[in-house]
């Protein structure tokens, strides 16, 4: 964290003592959906935006991108480190929060009965072969949303068997989930667990016949005019595809976050229904002292002497898709801190640079 805050504070004395040096340029119009504005003519002080790119040049910082959509505009767009508009990139677990999305649809669907179903269902004949325990039995897709499964299964702590860097390293990622110990009831405790979400994708395909990445196409991304990504993995392995991850450009993470905003809608269409939206973007447990709801972060920033709430997407390295309702707005960032406290520089941007700014227009 002092990293960081050495980081903030040679950004906040740029923006006393420095010089403007950056030339915004309007986002352009692609054609890709996207309504595109002058964010010079929407009625901002935009002084801090300009302040905050003529400096960045000299921070210490690993950003990728930095988009801000706001009432369905897309209002900023800037690439940083040789990056561009068109290029993909790695979301990590922010495509987690999009796993979300196409299990609120294939609910919407008819292909999974509820959320409530036990997994087992739908994995069937796929079970457990070691540690046996008829706790397993009461698993839940619930469960796997909020990342509370009872399995002995925590990212943040490397002696856990389920830990996703053993995981892995082993051939059957499936078989070896369903073979982890348990260590509480299904539904006590939340940890941070990646292999519930690919299990939960792995739930998906079973309950639809598609591929996660057929499903995604057809039902989410299609419909949203969404064609430059693709599913991958950094695993040197061959990996199955309910455990590939999205990669994708920063224009559509923001029509990902658009279409949460806009309660499941894009261009008129419904796409995932409210209901969902609203109950997997509302908080359900915590992990890491932080509101969690379906794959969804909870987020509050100071804002005019109250909290403003939303929820995000995020993922290692500084990948975020951060939805303000309260403003309309939507921040998406991209960067290359992995393992690294700068991955939370975005953080900081939009507490002291883009709320401030954002927050003030009618």
């Amino acid at each position: 964290m002092r990293q960081l805050f050495i980081l903030t504070l040679s950004l906040v004395t740029a923006y006393i003592y420095g010089q403007e040096s950056y030339t915004y340029e309007p986002p352009k119009n692609t054609g890709d959906g996207w309504q595109t504005a002058d964010l010079r003519a929407v009625g901002l002080d935009s002084s801090r935006i300009y302040q905050l790119f003529a400096k960045l040049p000299e921070a210490n910082h690993e950003l990728h991108s930095l988009l801000v959509v706001q009432k369905g505009e897309l209002l900023l767009e800037e690439y940083f480190a040789d990056q561009s508009a068109d290029n993909q990139h790695d979301l990590r677990s922010a495509t987690k929060s999009i796993r979300s999305l196409l299990i609120g649809i294939a609910i919407d669907q008819g292909f999974i009965g509820s959320i409530d179903d036990p997994i087992q269902k739908y994995l069937y004949p796929l079970e457990a072969e070691k540690n046996l325990d008829f706790r397993k039995q009461k698993i839940t897709i619930r469960h796997l949303l909020t990342m509370s499964p009872g399995w002995d299964c925590n990212d943040r702590d490397k002696s856990s068997a389920g830990q996703e860097d053993r995981i892995y390293k082993k051939k059957d990622w499936l078989q070896y989930a369903l073979d982890l110990a348990m260590s509480n009831e299904p539904g006590e405790v939340s940890n941070y667990c990646s292999i519930g979400t690919v299990m939960l994708m792995a739930v998906l395909e079973r309950a639809t016949g598609m591929s996660v990445d057929a499903f995604a196409e057809e039902f989410l991304f299609e419909p949203m005019g969404i064609t430059n990504y693709r599913w991958d993995h950094t695993s040197k392995k061959e990996v199955i595809s309910a455990a590939k991850r999205l990669y994708m450009t920063p224009r559509d993470m923001a029509k990902i976050g658009q279409l949460a905003l806009k309660n499941g809608h894009w261009n008129g269409e419904q796409l995932v229904s409210e209901a969902w939206i609203a109950q997997s973007t509302s908080q359900h447990t915590f992990i890491d002292d932080s509101g969690y709801g379906f794959l969804w972060w909870m987020t509050a920033f100071p804002h005019n002497n109250k909290a403003l709430t939303g929820f995000a997407a995020s993922g290692n390295g500084g990948q975020y898709i951060v939805v303000f309702p309260d403003i309309e707005a939507v921040f998406v960032f991209t960067g290359g801190a992995y393992n690294s406290p700068k991955a939370q520089f975005p953080l900081f941007i939009i507490r002291d640079i883009l709320i401030p700014t954002f927050g003030a227009r009618n």
